[in-house]
């Protein structure tokens, strides 16, 4: 197995889609996000996983239980299990972030341009990795 080693700023940098699968293990994965001005994740929990969210680019907010904090670039995010949570786009340009959380949630190499191809897509994770 070789694993993930790459650039992780420049490849969420450049990363223009809604959402990118780039890695996923037995345990974790590892997804690019790109949200456009005033979009944002959307309201979710996960009783089962923390999860880690990196932002590279851009400023936002990040609501965890009701608390509304802003972020902005080189800003790290942890968000613990059970909590509701988003991410809101309050910049003008896109905010670019990455996460990575366990056990894997969509499908290997998922690729979604949009967040309404996202919404309308079953990408849910079907048990094979990267590797």
């Amino acid at each position: 197995m070789k694993g993930f080693v790459e650039d992780i700023e420049e490849l969420t940098e450049e990363n223009k889609d809604f959402r990118r699968v780039l890695y996923t293990g037995k345990h974790l994965q590892l997804v690019l996000m790109a949200l456009k001005p005033g979009e944002e994740i959307g309201e979710e929990v996960h009783s089962d996983r923390d999860q880690f969210f990196r932002v590279e680019k851009g400023k936002g907010e990040v609501l965890i239980d009701g608390v509304r904090t802003k972020i902005k670039s080189d800003d790290a995010i942890i968000v613990p299990a059970g909590a509701r949570h988003n991410v809101i786009n309050t910049g003008e340009k896109p905010l670019k972030l990455y996460t990575i959380y366990g056990p894997p949630d969509h499908r290997d190499g998922v690729v979604r341009a949009t967040k309404a191809e996202a919404e309308a897509g079953d990408e849910h994770f079907d048990g094979k990795t990267t590797e």
